[in-house]
């Protein structure tokens, strides 16, 4: 299955073409043992617990989703004990993304999740790429101001008042789960459906912390989440900006 352009998963009227593809992507896989259209096919815990891998043919947009139907990310599977940790393997799967001829790997490297007010697509689904230069020239020197292990509520141009920050102390996610943390912590479960989540590495005192991001519509007439993907930089193109935070 393959998507054409006016179908792509960015535009497509289709709100489960995602689903669609996933589909095709596990059918083949178990046919040929090839990922085709995907670039990955993990099924070591069963479809209900297995994930893909893909990039839209037609946009510089990879994605991880699972294998299981998913809603988004207010769908309480994600919540739950037998869930997988998709975040951790998005964090792993970093090395499937394109990147610019010469650059070595994404610097720094970035996971998103938009809310179901800001998606294009009901099957949950993690954006990889790198933070955009917007973000990156802030980010870092005001992450070093967090107290770790706390959520912290920040100011940031265009998001409203409902963005949330947490330094986790942790250089990667296999402990961290972001989608449970934010909704026990920042949103509770009323306003999950309106939340969206961003997780980075940065440097920070010579040592790498993941670093959660998230947004969310509290009220009827309040600003609206930002969308988590608007702070990506999808191919890692931009130029990197200096990493090192005090």
């Amino acid at each position: 299955m393959t998507l054409a352009p006016s179908g792509s998963l960015a535009a497509s009227r289709s709100r489960q073409a995602l689903w669609l593809v996933v589909q095709a992507c596990v059918a083949d896989f178990r046919l040929t043992g090839a990922a085709f259209p995907c670039l990955e096919v993990d099924l070591n815990g069963g479809e209900e617990r297995g994930y893909v891998v893909l990039r839209d043919p037609f946009n510089p947009d990879t994605i991880l989703t699972p294998t299981r139907k998913v809603t988004g990310i207010e769908d309480p599977w994600l919540r739950s004990r037998e869930a997988p940790n998709y975040f951790a393997e998005a964090w792993r799967a970093h090395s499937l993304l394109e990147r610019p001829a010469g650059r070595p790997g994404p610097d720094p490297f970035a996971l998103a999740v938009n809310s179901a007010l800001t998606r294009g697509q009901d099957q949950f689904h993690i954006h990889l790429g790198c933070l955009s230069p917007a973000v990156r020239r802030w980010l870092p020197d005001f992450v070093r101001r967090l107290p770790v292990g706390a959520w912290t509520r920040i100011s940031l141009f265009g998001a409203g008042p409902s963005l949330w920050a947490l330094r986790t102390g942790e250089a990667d996610l296999r402990d961290i789960e972001p989608v449970r943390l934010a909704a026990e912590s920042v949103g509770g479960k009323a306003n999950l459906a309106r939340m969206s989540i961003l997780v980075t590495k940065l440097r920070i005192a010579g040592s790498e912390e993941a670093v959660i991001l998230a947004s969310y519509a509290s009220a009827s007439g309040s600003p609206g989440p930002v969308s988590a993907e608007s702070m990506l930089d999808p191919t890692c193109s931009a130029g990197r900006a200096p990493q090192k935070v005090h």
